[in-house]
Order: structure tokens, then C-alpha cells, then sequence
């Protein structure tokens, strides 16, 4: 056919369409692997972060230091490990797309703007000596232009911020997008969730705290020009560690810490009174 042939000039067009199309798809099937692995490695990468057990410029072996916690999938409405649901594998996105995977929320409850909460959600737990160090908590909501994807750390006492963090967003650059500044981050270490009846109280305010506020203890300063933003990061956090989010994991682990509180004094008191 010639060259200025409308048959050949399309068969040419579908010609290169179909190649190109098997080039793609084969890319996508050899590298999915590679993907899944890297997809991985970055989740891990940043709970030892959160964990304190990696710097943030450290290389080091992520599967040999990620083996040093413990992950648990757990029953969000009782706090309850799953059995027979494999952390390594799960995701909540895959809960959220089952209508009896997740929870619709009304939205007087609903502070965090996600709509529906997934039904179970994996959990993570540092511990030394057999005593728990940290629970990092994942935890996420609506900002001012996306959804913030982030990992909260407690303490031993469950109420007093390890660490905190985001590594997912789409917010401003330079305004919204200081959450990823270490010097903010670093204002939440040391920060207290609960107050005395139990309620979180942890808040991001307009402004800066002053260090003689009543409520210092659980203030963080704002991102100047990124009020909306911070209402989010307030929102979010009360949401998830409130009662309808880790609420009834908090009070389970509450509850195994005070029992495990008064089987070392009944030992310490036994040792006492041994002759």
C-alpha cells in the first residue's frame, strides 16, 4: 500500500498501539513484585520510626530491626486481637471497599472526616523484657486538600506521645506542609493525650502555647497560615484515640498493665516476706 494510504496509516497506529500496550503491560507484571516489596519495606521503614528504633537517615536492615516488634491485627469495636489474620498482609483499604468491612459514621461522630472506619486495623507493640515500651498506633484524616496518613507512638503509660508523624499528604507546600518539619514533630514528644476523666484533649492551636497555659500539657503549636490543616491534625488524633478508635485497645492494654503492676508487687511482697 502507499505511504499516504489511510488503511496503512491506521494499521501502522494500531500497530505501534499494540506493541507499546504489550511492553507496558509486561513492565507492570515483571516489576509488580518489586513494587509490593518496596511498598512494604516503606511501611515498615516508617513504624521503626515511629518505634525509635531507626533515624531517619540510618541504613540499616529493615526486616532485622522490624522483627523486633510485635504487629497484631485488632477488632476495633473490642479492642481484641484478630486470630488468624496475618498483619504482613493486611489492609484496611481492602475493609473499606466490603460493606461489612468497615462502619459507616455519622457525622456528628464522624471528626476526622473519613466516613467509614474499617472494622479491624493493625497495631504495633514494642517491647523490652516482656513490659511494653511503645504502641504505635496508625492513624489518619482529612486535612484542608487531602488525607494525612500518619503513626502515632505512646509510652508505657499509654497517655504520653513517643513520637508522631505523617508519610502521606497532599497539603501546601511551606504552609499545610510543615507537618513533615521535624522541629513541629518534635513539639509533640512529651505531650499528654488524656486528661484526668479520661477524654483526649491533645490539640494543635492557633498560634504558639505559652509555656505557662493551664493545658500546655496538651497543646501543640500551630502551623501559621494552616489553620484548617491543623484542625485536621487535632481532629484526627481525638478520633482515633477516642472511643471510636483505639479507645477499647487502649483500655484492654490499660487493663493488662495494671494487672501486670500487681503480679510484680505480689512477688515483691512474697520476696519480702520470704525467710
Amino acid at each position: 500500500m502507499p505511504n499516504d494510504s489511510i488503511v496503512k496509516t491506521v494499521a501502522v497506529a494500531l500497530g505501534v498501539c499494540l506493541v507499546c500496550s504489550m511492553m507496558v503491560a509486561g513492565a507492570v507484571v515483571t516489576l509488580r513484585p518489586i513494587q509490593d516489596r518496596n511498598i512494604r519495606l516503606d511501611r515498615k521503614r516508617n513504624v521503626l520510626l515511629a518505634a525509635g528504633l531507626l533515624e531517619p537517615d540510618q541504613k540499616a536492615d529493615i526486616d532485622a530491626l522490624f522483627a523486633r516488634l510485635e504487629a497484631e491485627v485488632v477488632d476495633l469495636e473490642t479492642g481484641e486481637p484478630v486470630p488468624g489474620e496475618d498483619p504482613e498482609s493486611f489492609d484496611p483499604a481492602v475493609l473499606l471497599r466490603e460493606p461489612s468491612g468497615a462502619r459507616s459514621l455519622p457525622a456528628e461522630k464522624d471528626i476526622a472526616g473519613i466516613r467509614r472506619r474499617p472494622n479491624r486495623q493493625v497495631v504495633y507493640f514494642l517491647r523490652e523484657n516482656g513490659r511494653l515500651r511503645r504502641v504505635i498506633l496508625p492513624v489518619y484524616g482529612k486535612g484542608l486538600w487531602s488525607t494525612m496518613y500518619g503513626l502515632i507512638a505512646l509510652g508505657p503509660d499509654l497517655n504520653t506521645v513517643e513520637s508522631f508523624g505523617f508519610f502521606a499528604h497532599a497539603e501546601t507546600p511551606g504552609l499545610g506542609g510543615e507537618v513533615d518539619n521535624p522541629r513541629w514533630k518534635g513539639q509533640w514528644i512529651g505531650k499528654r493525650v488524656f486528661d484526668a476523666s479520661g477524654q483526649p484533649r491533645l490539640e494543635v492551636v492557633k498560634g504558639r502555647v505559652p509555656p505557662d497555659a493551664p493545658h500546655a500539657e496538651h497543646q501543640v503549636d500551630g502551623l501559621s497560615g494552616a489553620t484548617l490543616t491543623g484542625r485536621g491534625v487535632t481532629n484526627l488524633v481525638r478520633f482515633w484515640l477516642g472511643e471510636q478508635g483505639y479507645g477499647p485497645l487502649l483500655e484492654r492494654l490499660r487493663r493488662e498493665r495494671a494487672a501486670e503492676s500487681a503480679e510484680l508487687e505480689d512477688s515483691a511482697e512474697s520476696a519480702d516476706s520470704a525467710p
